[in-house]
């Protein structure tokens, strides 16, 4: 903030404007505080969580958590999912443009299945995630978007894709395999959901592969969101393999191709995100 004595007025610099003031900025940071007042809430709750070591479930928080998350990504991924994540993947963005199949692997209220629904209109979008009361919101969402026919919302976890007789063309995890108990597993299941040659598309927090290199504001806010909520919900799961937020690219590529890929790279990057391919 500035102040002009002169004018006895403040104002907000554009680059401060971008992060603080415009709601549809890509780096919209206000939804990040909403984050931050759901641990305050649940501040005794995450106490106990550190003490027993049992770790504290999603679904175990303040709703506030909810429609927080869904507000801090859902600028990002309406900025860059469409117009350069998908088209960053090898032929994947011809392919839901035909008429594909895409499953969002801990989607939440829904914000990206509903955008894809929305560019590739040919596609069917599978949305799944654990949490009930998000995937009821997800439902209603997509209804107010115009998607309610080509979106699909179910109750389940990852391993549900490994059990299922139809075969995706692109498995996202959007922000969500570092909270869950085995990543692997997950990854794993995605591989056997997956038609042949076809794409999973992992997009995690920003990170270097050690903690000596993720510094800065951004790094400082995921390692707290980290260590009060993503590595909570993965040692609620069984936490076989807690990533935490900070896993960086060396770690997540190693379980692509654990899980059975033939290949995986790094497709992109951006101050806030990784974008990971995997190649069934």
């Amino acid at each position: 903030m500035r102040f002009d004595a002169h004018s006895g007025q403040y104002t907000l610099p554009p680059e401060h404007a971008f992060v603080l003031a415009n709601p549809e900025s890509p780096a919209f940071l206000p939804p990040a505080f909403d984050v931050a007042a759901s641990l305050w809430h649940d501040e005794d709750e995450i106490f106990e969580a550190f003490r027993s070591g049992k770790g504290m479930g999603w679904h175990e928080h303040n709703c506030r958590l909810f429609s927080a998350t869904e507000a801090f990504f859902r600028n990002g991924y309406r900025a860059h999912l469409t117009q350069s994540w998908i088209p960053a993947l090898d032929g994947v963005q011809e392919r839901l443009a035909e008429g594909g199949r895409v499953a969002d692997v801990g989607c939440g209220h829904g914000a990206s299945a509903i955008l894809m629904a929305q560019a590739f209109p040919k596609a069917t979008i599978v949305g799944i995630d654990y949490h009930e009361s998000s995937i009821a919101v997800a439902k209603e969402r997509a209804k107010e978007a115009g998607v309610g026919d080509r979106v699909r919302f179910e109750v389940g976890t990852a391993r549900v894709l490994a059990s299922k007789d139809e075969k995706f063309d692109l498995i996202c995890f959007m922000d969500s395999l570092h909270d869950m108990g085995d990543p692997l597993e997950a990854v794993w299941a995605a591989r056997q959901a997956l038609a042949q040659d076809r794409a999973l598309m992992l997009v995690e927090p920003f990170a270097k592969d050690t903690p000596e290199e993720n510094v800065g504001p951004v790094a400082r806010m995921y390692y707290s969101a980290s260590a009060g909520l993503c590595t909570q919900n993965a040692l609620s799961q069984g936490g076989l393999y807690a990533l935490g937020a900070q896993a960086g690219a060396k770690q997540l590529l190693g379980i692509v191709k654990e899980a059975g890929f033939r290949s995986a790279r790094v497709a992109m990057e951006t101050p806030f995100n990784l974008i990971l391919e995997g190649r069934a």
